[in-house]
């Protein structure tokens, strides 16, 4: 998938900082050393609109996918979204590369128009008949994957939409049917919260290859052991009985109780108690374990949904008036708060006790809790995690400074080590990522930057004027920050006052204390200015 352009009408929300944005975000495939893979790479200062447009990407297929299949994506979070985007997919079999137009605008009278979709046939765009039909859905991206490293409510709001839509339609499945499968929600948010999950399925049912690539930054050699706990009669439980079921808690759909059998036979140990309704689950890792995992699931990605169903029970256990609360501000457009984390004692679904192995130099192997790792050797596990996991075709990945915890070295090497990973079809997806750092965008063409910027409360995105790839990080950084020189606002202060006032005689003292820059270059002629005038 590679999106082409984006028209936004009327963006109904953000203060309407993104109303009226045109943004071309075409990468020619020729010329490019990687031409496989052309992810986007959105610059700017905070406030310029960088992750409102990601939010704004993510709500346009929400709502598209909503009217298509609202089983699937059973809320929008912004139905008054007016937009235009064109998109290319590319379809299955031999049907090769489509070029696709979905917009919703304003008809005649002024009202809030049906989602369109045109398909470029030859030269033309024609359009769709019907938004139920199956091509409509074959057109889209089958998900939509968010990232972010902090707690940004911007663009975490239709990520959480989607989310409570998918626990309120178990809650009420489980009280009607419980023969009901829900199906699976096409928007998935990866943050904190969901860092473990994505690493047990990734290190449970990958190849040797990629559990051995996802850890090896953090200088681990392979997972030890971990438990899920599942409670589902905690005092603060909805205390609903349905029909036909003995639970007294949470009520849970066949579907569920099923993933709850499986992740019991895969168990090495397990115990359960009736009273409390809650399943303690050991796991120590080894070959045996892992190959029952595989037997037991077919696919990485379907044990994460497994685990991360399981997890969006989790709120059920946020306070109704919480998620009233949350409502009411995605429908005026409120963003102050967001949906609470259930505190941890009352989770349904938490995993815990996650060790791995560490060998040390000396070869000696010892146990480490996962929770000791910083913060960058979780975010860089969880990242790399995603983007190895989710490999649909026209998969698309939308990443807010995914690199914002990293060390200056693992920030240069970002892009070859998603390049390096020992999956296949990485080019069949599309990446669009925000950044405030030089790092990434060195590593991409100028057709690939975007840098953002607002004045006059007027946004706009432009391509670099200057060639970004293999660009000095001092020269990104002028051109797409205008910061320059490139040294701290402190330090620079003092140089100019050394400059302007300062005897050769405190140059010359303060010269020792002050870092190689050109700066300094530029302070060490003065100070034999000075000499020379003597």
């Amino acid at each position: 998938m590679k999106i082409v352009r984006v028209k936004i009408f009327e963006a109904a929300s953000c203060g309407g900082l993104l109303d009226g944005l045109d943004i071309e975000l075409v990468r020619p495939r020729t010329g490019h050393e990687n031409a496989h893979f052309l992810p986007i790479c959105l610059l700017g200062k905070n406030g310029t609109g960088k992750s409102q447009f990601l939010q704004i990407i993510a709500e346009l297929f929400q709502a598209a996918w909503h009217e298509h299949r609202p089983q699937e994506e059973a809320a929008a979070a912004n139905p008054e979204l007016l937009f235009e985007i064109i998109y290319e997919v590319e379809l299955p079999g031999d049907q090769g590369v489509r070029r696709v137009k979905l917009s919703r605008v304003r008809d005649p009278s002024g009202r809030i128009g049906k989602m369109r979709m045109e398909v470029k046939r030859d030269d033309d765009y024609r359009p769709l008949a019907d938004n139920q039909d199956i091509e409509f859905g074959q057109h889209l991206p089958p998900l939509v994957v968010a990232y972010t490293s902090g707690d940004n409510e911007t663009l975490s709001v239709p990520f959480y939409v989607s989310r409570s839509g998918y626990a309120a339609s178990v809650a009420t499945a489980a009280m009607k049917d419980s023969n009901a499968t829900v199906p699976d929600n096409r928007l998935v948010l990866l943050d904190y919260s969901t860092h473990l999950e994505v690493l047990i399925a990734n290190l449970m049912s990958g190849t040797d290859d990629l559990r051995v690539d996802l850890v090896r930054h953090a200088g681990l050699a392979a997972l030890h052991s971990f438990r899920l706990v599942i409670q589902l009669n905690h005092p603060d439980a909805p205390k609903v009985r349905a029909k036909k079921s003995l639970r007294k808690g949470i009520q849970l759909t066949d579907e569920l109780e099923g993933y709850i059998k499986r992740l019991c036979n895969a168990a090495t140990c397990w115990d359960y108690d009736p009273k409390q309704e809650v399943y303690t689950l050991d796991y120590l890792v080894d070959a045996e374990s892992r190959k029952a995992f595989r037997e037991l699931w077919s696919d990485t990605v379907g044990l994460f949904r497994s685990l991360h169903k399981l997890a969006m029970l989790n709120d059920l256990m946020i306070p109704k008036k919480a998620r009233e609360r949350l409502r009411r501000n995605i429908k005026v457009r409120k963003f102050a708060s967001k949906l609470p984390e259930p505190q941890d004692e009352t989770k349904v679904f938490k995993i815990e006790e996650v060790r791995f192995q560490k060998t040390g130099q000396s070869g000696t192997s010892s146990d480490l809790d996962y929770v000791s790792l910083s913060d960058g050797e979780h975010q860089q596990a969880q990242l790399f995690g995603i983007v190895a996991m989710f490999r649909d075709r026209n998969t698309l990945f939308l990443l807010d400074e995914p690199e914002s915890h990293f060390n200056p070295q693992w920030r240069a090497k970002l892009i070859t080590r998603l390049m390096e990973l020992p999956i296949q079809g990485l080019g069949e997806q599309e990446f669009i990522l925000t950044t405030h750092a030089p790092f990434v965008p060195s590593d991409m063409r100028r057709e690939q930057v975007r840098i953002f910027s607002k004045e006059d409360e007027k946004l706009s995105a432009r391509k670099p004027e200057i060639e970004t790839f293999g660009a000095t990080y001092d020269a990104i950084l002028s051109h797409c920050f205008d910061i320059d020189p490139p040294i701290s606002h402190l330090a620079q202060e003092k140089i100019n006052r050394l400059k302007t006032t300062a005897s050769a005689n405190e140059i010359e003292e303060e010269m020792p204390r002050i870092g190689s820059s050109v700066e300094k270059a530029l302070l060490a002629d003065r100070l034999f200015e000075l000499k020379s005038q003597k």
